[in-house]
């Protein structure tokens, strides 16, 4: 098997070329009239120009915290691409927070991962109530990093009530065999490392989401993980029937989806 051509999304998405630019423009149009209003704030978690996150904040009093975090390989993406997600969980009342974080090669994915524990735990530190996660692809793996035993600060786990991993990478080794780790430099001891099948499973409740239309690859780490974390009881995995890696996100910007009802719990 071609192990390049299994993880490469764009090249099995028709019309996939249009997708970056238009979610470009609709987060910035998002942004915008999120400020406008007054509901929107960007925030340093750290000392990098890329340590960073926006705040999105709900009319009213936050039911509490949900923080998207953003994929791209960790190789490419900000969190200026993302915005407009935010829609749904803000209607459902929840702030919303989107962090960027440096990229591949530049720093390792296990660097990545402390700068995404770091943001997280400067948002918790500004809204209160439960915290929920979720991110998509290399963003699905960073939600279910936060999860692994000392990667949060103890008070801020506590607070996490709920993870929904979109069509995450959970077995990093897979990605050495692929063009792509000439960016991500993985060896043995990191791609294991940073592989949340390897982590016990957590007894927070999980949903791992996937689109039913995504490489088979895509639903082979959705299925990995779902079944490395069986043990908590508490994992479910949804196959999004029809979906595939670039559209799958779409229902995080509708209250009322299946997909930002598991993200909310609501």
């Amino acid at each position: 098997m071609n192990l390049s051509d299994a993880y490469a999304n764009a090249a099995h998405i028709p019309g996939a070329d249009a997708f970056p630019p238009r979610w470009s423009a609709d987060a910035a149009a998002f942004r915008a009239g999120m400020e406008a209003q007054g509901r929107f704030r960007s925030l340093a978690y750290g000392p990098g120009a890329r340590e960073a996150l926006d705040l999105f904040l709900p009319e009213g009093e936050p039911r509490g915290l949900v923080v998207f975090v953003h994929g791209g390989y960790w190789l490419r993406f900000d969190r200026s691409v993302w915005s407009h997600f935010a829609a749904g969980a803000l209607e459902a009342g929840w702030a919303v927070a989107m962090p960027s974080y440096d990229l591949c090669p530049e720093v390792r994915i296990s660097d990545i991962t402390r700068q995404v524990a770091a943001a997280v735990s400067v948002a918790a530190g500004e809204v209160a109530g439960p915290i929920r996660l979720t991110g998509h692809s290399a963003g699905g793996h960073l939600v279910a990093r936060m999860l692994a035993p000392g990667v949060l600060p103890a008070a801020v786990a506590a607070r996490i009530t709920g993870v929904v991993p979109i069509s995450p990478l959970s077995d990093l080794r897979p990605l050495m065999l692929t063009d792509m780790n000439a960016g991500l430099r993985l060896d043995e001891a990191e791609a294991g490392a940073e592989s949340p099948i390897f982590q016990p499973a957590p007894a927070v409740p999980v949903t791992v989401w996937v689109g039913g239309a995504e490489r088979p690859a895509f639903l082979d780490q959705a299925r990995w993980l779902g079944e490395a974390w069986a043990a908590s009881g508490g994992c479910e995995v949804v196959i999004d029937a029809g979906l595939h890696h670039f559209d799958v996100i779409d229902g995080l910007a509708e209250a009322g989806s299946p997909l930002c009802r598991a993200v909310t719990g609501a």
